[in-house]
């Protein structure tokens, strides 16, 4: 079963490359945290696991494994990279870590492009195994890679080391993870925060140019008019054509659930992939909703309010020409990530100084319109990234355990080790000591300085931009299922405000669908449901003619995914 799934994987895999989509969420360069290239997890008899250890119970066989080197993977959404302090990041993990476990331990950290990371994973797997260099002992997934791996048998059931976990004690939000558990009480992945979501985010001064306030876009037909103003009535007062409405990383985001974040007012109540109503498994690309939806996206594309350049963005292109200093070519409206990201959009619209004169008031967040509410009831809270260990398959679970002791139990201690996971490494990300520093030290207008006491908890410049103060690591404070209990807090204003919008305003996304046949089709599914959505926005096909042309290349295999899924 694990080799069937693993070659259905990497062919799958082989078909993102060709595709080349290059969306993504983070634009992180690949690359690995160590110049050692050796990453995995060893032991005095690694390579000698005999009947009798595999015999032994697993509390003891835990307790005898010594966890040398722990090889991890992750993608963008560890911000501490190879240029912006990962070394140091990675040297203290592995002293306090092994301060806790009583021996050293090496930490190998392969950061991966965001863009490709979910094929690069699925031909690792493919075409390694445990005792390689290069195969994970953990890894972060996706909601839809996990519910694509968890039936593989390649990833280990970590249920019990979850419930017994010393970071249970202190877990406020318990139905993250409970909620990921099979029927029969399983658990494969490890989400520490809960999964976060998109908000729409409009230029303060755009709206004034054109007279209006968030106050009165309550509905689609509203929303759909500011987006008119904004192409049409010069909102940056240059008397130049070439400013556009609203800008996203695709039309729609087909690849990743929740699949609607990035342009929500347009899809509404529909949801372009498999998902569960009223208790049935639909495959919701062939509702009516749908077929609205693309019927709304044609008329805003040939209407000329969405920039054409969303149909090929990534997310790394969507964002710099939303704060683009060259206004005649950006956009009033841009839908991305709640939050950390208010305070990031606002920091770079300060980089390029557009509005200096308004400052932290740069942008305002859009409550979701009325026919979000209608339907779904709010924005959509994606299901939590998690992380996973790799099953070896020698029927112990010493090794599995080990590593979950050291990686994730640790990852939420509260304090040490949980603050390099939240801000990185301390005097290089964050400190307590006395320290004044300044952003933008040469520029008199964009200046700012900052002072702080011994023993004051602040957050440094970043180690890769002088005039930027560091956000987070890899986890978010607030998102968090058990919060730090040291009292280290970065209370900025416009986060905190971030994420109070956002779950004031979210509700949850539909579960993630997985079984055989859709594993085995995913990938021709998404690139023929993104082909025929393009195709419908750009006018080139009905809505209607796409809902056809799929259902005539793909009903078979979409009534047996329905059916495996509902047979569950």
């Amino acid at each position: 079963m694990k080799k069937k799934v693993l070659s259905v994987l990497l062919a799958s895999a082989m078909v993102v490359s060709l595709a080349a989509c290059g969306a993504s969420d983070d634009d992180t360069s690949a690359a690995s945290s160590s110049s050692s290239s050796s990453s995995t997890s060893s032991s005095a008899s690694t390579d000698t696991a005999s009947t009798d250890t595999a015999a032994s119970t697993d509390t003891a066989a835990a307790e005898d494994y010594v966890l040398e080197k722990l090889h991890i993977v992750v993608d963008g959404t560890l911000t501490a990279t190879v240029d912006s302090g990962q070394q140091e990041f990675e040297a203290q993990w592995e002293e306090a870590v092994g301060e806790r476990l009583g021996h050293p331990i090496d930490l190998v950290i392969t950061q991966l492009d965001h863009s490709d990371y979910t094929g690069t994973v699925s031909r690792m797997l493919a075409t390694s195994s445990v005792g390689d260099e290069d195969y994970p002992d953990a890894m972060i997934m996706s909601a839809s890679m996990y519910r694509q791996y968890q039936t593989t048998g390649i990833l280990w059931d970590m249920a019990s080391a979850y419930d017994n976990a010393e970071f249970q004690a202190r877990v406020t939000l318990p139905t993250v993870n409970e909620n990921m558990k099979t029927a029969d009480g399983k658990l494969y992945g490890f989400a520490p925060t809960y999964g976060n979501g998109c908000v729409t985010y409009i230029k303060q001064s755009w709206l004034d140019a054109v007279g209006k306030t968030v106050d009165d876009i309550k509905t689609f037909d509203d929303y759909y008019n500011l987006l008119l103003a904004f192409t049409n009535d010069d909102p940056d007062g240059n008397g130049s054509a070439g400013t556009y409405g609203v800008i996203a990383a695709g039309f729609g985001k087909l690849d990743e659930a929740p699949y609607i974040n990035y342009m929500p007012e347009f899809w509404q109540g529909a949801y372009p992939s498999f998902y569960q109503k009223d208790g049935e498994w639909v495959d919701g690309f062939t509702e009516q909703a749908t077929v609205d939806a693309l019927e709304r996206l044609a008329k805003a594309y040939a209407d000329g309010i969405i920039d054409p350049d969303t149909e090929e963005a990534g997310t790394k292109q969507a964002r710099e020409k939303f704060f683009s200093n060259d206004q005649s070519t950006s956009e009033g409206v841009f839908t991305y990530w709640a939050g950390t990201w208010l305070r990031t959009l606002t920091n770079n619209m300060s980089k390029n100084e557009v509005d200096d004169d308004l400052g932290d008031d740069r942008l305002v967040q859009l409550p979701p319109i009325k026919e979000i509410v209608d339907t779904w009831g709010g924005y959509i809270n994606r299901e939590a990234p998690v992380w996973v260990i790799t099953d070896d398959g020698d029927g112990s679970n010493a090794r599995e355990q080990a590593i979950f002791d050291a990686l994730l139990d640790t990852m939420l201690d509260g304090d040490r080790v949980q603050t390099l996971w939240t801000y990185g490494a301390e005097d290089v990300h964050w400190s307590i000591h006395a320290e004044e520093f300044s952003t933008n030290a040469d520029d008199p207008d964009k200046r700012k300085d900052y002072s702080y006491e011994e023993g004051e908890f602040h957050l440094k410049q970043s180690p890769n931009d002088p005039n930027a103060v560091w956000k987070k690591n890899h986890l978010d404070s607030v998102l968090v299922i058990a919060p730090l209990t040291n009292g280290f807090v970065d209370d900025d204003e416009l986060v905190t405000k971030g994420n109070q919008f956002f779950t004031t305003h979210c509700v949850d996304a539909p579960a993630a669908a997985a079984c055989d046949t859709l594993t085995a089709n995913q990938e021709d599914l998404t690139s023929k449901k993104k082909e025929l959505m393009n195709l419908v926005v750009a006018g080139e096909i009905t809505a209607q003619e796409a809902m056809d042309e799929y259902t005539d290349e793909f009903g078979d295999i979409v009534e047996q995914i329905l059916a495996e899924l509902n047979a569950q």
